[in-house]
């Protein structure tokens, strides 16, 4: 395993640090100072890694978003068959490493800050995107041509609203309870 530079090491941290820092006070209401508490560092270090606190969320996104990813790829190499890569698009939306309360909370609060900061609502388009082609593309060997995208729009509010409701949960979620809803969910709109 290739060693880690110590730029990279507290890059990650200074990103768990925000993700925990946004879960307990929001994205709104951080500050870069409590931020840097959080991670046992200076504001001027996080300014130095990132410049802004929006740039922050950027950067946070964009390590959920990989994890997004990786869980995907894993996926999706274990499924075998059209509907096997169905459930293993959803279910990665509800991996372990993703689905937890405060990655939850990021997440919300990344959607709601989108709109209005040019290089979030980038990357929210990037990540719609790819959800949208790899739902149409799993969904396509499953449902008639005039039933996809009713599906497809549903799979993927379902998914939004049990991450909605996630994040304002107050105790442990429970991944793989989600991963099975999410199956049952699959099923009933595939009508199964």
């Amino acid at each position: 395993m290739a060693r880690r530079r110590i730029r990279d090491l507290r890059h990650d941290e200074l990103i768990e640090a925000t993700i925990r820092a946004i879960r307990r006070s929001g994205f709104a209401a951080v500050t870069m100072q409590e931020i840097a508490r959080e991670a046992g560092a200076s504001a001027a270090s996080i300014n130095y890694y990132f410049g802004t606190k929006e740039r922050l969320l950027e950067a946070t996104m964009r390590r959920l978003l990989g994890v997004l990813r990786e869980a995907t790829l894993r996926r999706l190499a274990e499924a075998e068959g059209p509907r096997a890569r169905l459930d293993a698009a959803v279910a990665a939306n509800f991996d372990d490493a993703l689905f937890t309360r405060e990655r939850c909370a990021v997440w919300m609060q990344f959607w709601a800050f989108a709109p209005h900061v040019p290089r979030l609502a980038r990357l929210h388009r990037i990540n719609r995107a790819r959800v949208r082609s790899l739902f149409a593309a799993a969904l396509r060997p499953l449902l008639p041509e005039g039933e996809r995208e009713r599906a497809r729009a549903a799979l993927q509010a379902w998914m939004d609203g049990v991450w909605l409701e996630a994040a304002q949960e107050e105790g442990p979620l429970d991944a793989a309870a989600a991963r099975r809803e999410a199956a049952a969910f699959v099923a009933m709109t595939l009508r199964d």
